[in-house]
C-alpha cells in the first residue's frame, strides 16, 4: 500500500471518519442540552409542553447515592429540555396536568372525597423546596437549611429534587394547571440536608434534620435519600420520631446509583416504610428499583412529571415513589387525626393492593399503596408499628439502632439520641432517587442511528473488497510465469 496505493488509504480513512461523524450526529441529534430553549416559566403554571428527557447529569457514573448517601431515593438528577408553548397553547388542556397518570392509577379523585391532607404537616428532608413555585405557593412552611443557612431564598433548592418531591405530595389542586400532589392540602416542612451537588457526606446532618422536623410539628417525614452504610445517629433520630408518633417513609434506592444490591439506609431501618418503584402499568417492578427483604410498599416511579424551580421536568426513581406513600399517610392522618402512627402504618400495609406473588414478598413488599382503601376500609387497630422488631435497647416498641454505638453512648451517660456520637458510618454518596427517563422515541432514534451507521460501514467494506479483488488479479503473475523466475528450473531444464 505504501508504494502502489497511497491515495486509496487516504480515501478509506476519510470515509471511516465521515461515517463516524455521521453516526455521532445521528445519535446526538435528538437530544438537546438541558435548558437549551431556556427555563420553562413556572409562574405561568402553563400548559407548557413538558420537556423531552435529556441524559442524566451523572450519566457516566452514579449520582450521589451510596458512598455519600443517596439523596434521591433512586434517581440520578433528571434534566429535561423545555419546549416553548405553541401560539394556541392557552386553548389546549394543560400537558403537565394531563401527564400525571399516577393520580388516575391511585384513584386520587376518589380518595379526595374522604381526605385531602388538610391540617397535616409533611417534612421533606431533601435538597430544599422552592416555596415560590406556583404549584407550591401557600403550601410550604418556614423550614431549616442545614447546608448553607446564610443563602437567600432564591437558592432554597439549587438541585430541584426536593421541590419535585414536595410537589408530588402537596402540589395545589385549586386550578387546572401544573402538577397536583396526592395530598394537595397538606403542608410541607422543608429541611435541606443535600448540597448543590445533591449530596451529603455525613448522616449526622440527616439525623439532625429528622429531629428538628419532629420538634417542629411534622406528622409524616419523607426521606427520598439513602446509602449503603448504616448510621447509629440516624437510627437514634428515627427512634425519636417513632416515639413521638411520626410516620417515616423512605425510598429503597436505585440500581444505577448503587454499588450494592442492598436496600438503602434508612429505608431498611425497622419501623420505616421502605418504598420501591413500579413501572407505568402499575403491575411490574421498575427495572431500576432496588428491592429486598426490607421492601414494604411500592408506588409509581417512572414517567412522572414534577415541579422544579423554573418549570417542570420528567423524572423517574424510587425517590419519587416514596412521596406518593408519604402523601397517602398524610391523607390518612388528616381523616383520622387521633390515629397513632403505628396504626397508620398498619392501615397502609393491610390495604395495599397485592401484586406479584400472593402475600408479602421481597420484590413488592405488601403491594402497591392504595389511598382509597387506606381511607375507607375497615381495619382493626393494633396499637403498634407492625414494621418494628420491638427489640430496641433505647425506646421500647421501636427498632434498634444498628450496631451497639447507641447503647454505648446512652449507657455512658452521653446523648441518648446518639447525635453527638462520632462518625462511624461509611462514606455516603447523596443521590436523587430519580433518574432521567429515556423515552421510547429516543431509544428508537438511537437504535436507528446505530443500525444505519453499521449498515454504512458494512457497505463501504464490501465495496473496498470488490475494488481490491480486480486489482489483486491484475497484479497476479500470468499462468506459467512463475516457471521463468531466476533460480528455478523449468520442466525443459532451462
Amino acid at each position: 500500500m505504501r508504494h502502489c496505493c497511497p491515495s486509496a488509504g487516504r480515501r478509506i480513512a476519510g470515509r471511516a471518519l465521515l461515517g463516524l461523524a455521521a453516526t455521532v450526529a445521528s445519535v446526538a441529534g435528538p437530544v438537546a442540552p438541558a435548558d437549551a430553549a431556556g427555563p420553562l416559566p413556572a409562574e405561568a403554571r402553563t400548559a407548557a409542553q413538558v420537556a423531552g428527557p435529556v441524559a442524566p447529569a451523572d450519566a457516566a457514573g452514579p449520582l450521589p447515592a451510596e458512598a455519600r448517601t443517596a439523596a434521591h431515593g433512586d434517581a440520578a438528577q433528571v434534566a429535561a429540555v423545555p419546549v416553548p408553548l405553541a401560539p394556541d397553547a392557552k386553548s389546549r388542556p394543560d400537558q403537565v396536568r394531563d401527564e400525571q397518570w399516577q393520580l388516575d392509577l391511585l384513584q386520587a379523585r376518589t380518595a379526595w372525597r374522604s381526605s385531602t391532607g388538610r391540617g397535616v404537616t409533611v417534612a421533606v428532608i431533601d435538597s430544599g423546596v422552592d416555596a415560590t413555585h406556583p404549584d407550591l405557593a401557600g403550601r410550604v412552611l418556614p423550614g431549616l437549611d442545614l447546608v448553607a443557612p446564610g443563602e437567600s431564598a432564591d437558592a432554597a433548592d439549587p438541585v430541584g429534587h426536593g421541590t419535585t418531591v414536595a410537589g408530588l405530595i402537596a402540589g395545589r389542586n385549586d386550578d387546572d394547571r401544573g402538577a397536583v400532589g396526592l395530598a394537595p392540602d397538606a403542608r410541607i416542612l422543608p429541611v435541606r440536608v443535600l448540597d448543590a451537588e445533591n449530596r451529603y457526606d455525613d448522616a449526622m446532618i440527616v439525623a439532625k434534620g429528622v429531629r428538628w422536623a419532629v420538634d417542629n410539628g411534622a406528622r409524616v417525614i419523607n426521606l427520598s435519600l439513602g446509602g449503603s452504610g448504616d448510621s447509629a445517629a440516624l437510627a437514634a433520630a428515627l427512634d425519636y420520631a417513632f416515639a413521638r408518633d411520626v410516620v417515616v417513609v423512605a425510598c429503597t434506592g436505585n440500581v444505577a446509583a448503587s454499588t450494592s444490591s442492598k436496600v438503602w439506609y434508612p429505608a431498611r431501618e425497622p419501623g420505616v416504610i421502605a418504598v420501591a418503584g413500579l413501572d407505568r402499568d402499575g403491575d411490574d417492578l421498575w427495572s431500576g428499583s432496588i428491592t429486598g427483604r426490607a421492601t414494604v410498599l411500592t408506588a409509581p416511579a417512572t414517567g412522572l412529571v414534577g415541579a422544579r424551580p423554573g418549570g417542570y421536568w420528567r423524572v423517574q426513581g424510587t425517590s419519587f415513589a416514596a412521596p406518593l406513600v408519604a402523601a397517602t399517610a398524610a391523607l390518612v392522618r388528616a381523616r383520622y387525626p387521633q390515629m397513632s402512627a403505628g396504626d397508620v402504618v398498619n392501615r397502609l400495609l393491610t390495604t395495599a393492593r397485592d401484586i406479584g406473588p400472593t402475600g408479602r414478598d421481597d420484590r413488592f413488599g405488601y403491594g402497591m399503596v392504595d389511598p382509597v382503601a387506606a381511607l375507607d376500609a375497615e381495619v382493626s387497630p393494633v396499637g403498634r408499628n407492625p414494621l418494628d422488631d420491638q427489640t430496641s435497647p433505647g425506646v421500647v416498641g421501636f427498632g434498634p439502632a444498628p450496631g451497639s454505638a447507641q447503647a454505648d453512648v446512652a449507657g455512658a451517660g452521653g446523648d441518648p439520641l446518639g447525635l453527638a456520637a462520632p462518625r462511624r458510618q461509611t462514606r455516603w454518596e447523596a443521590q436523587p432517587a430519580g433518574a432521567h427517563e429515556e423515552t421510547t422515541p429516543e431509544r428508537l432514534w438511537t437504535g436507528a442511528a446505530l443500525f444505519v451507521a453499521l449498515l454504512t460501514g458494512a457497505a463501504l467494506m464490501v465495496r473496498r473488497f470488490r475494488q481490491w479483488t480486480p486489482l489483486a488479479a491484475a497484479r497476479r503473475p500470468a499462468a506459467g510465469a512463475g516457471d521463468r523466475r531466476p533460480g528455478r528450473r523449468t520442466p525443459n531444464g532451462v
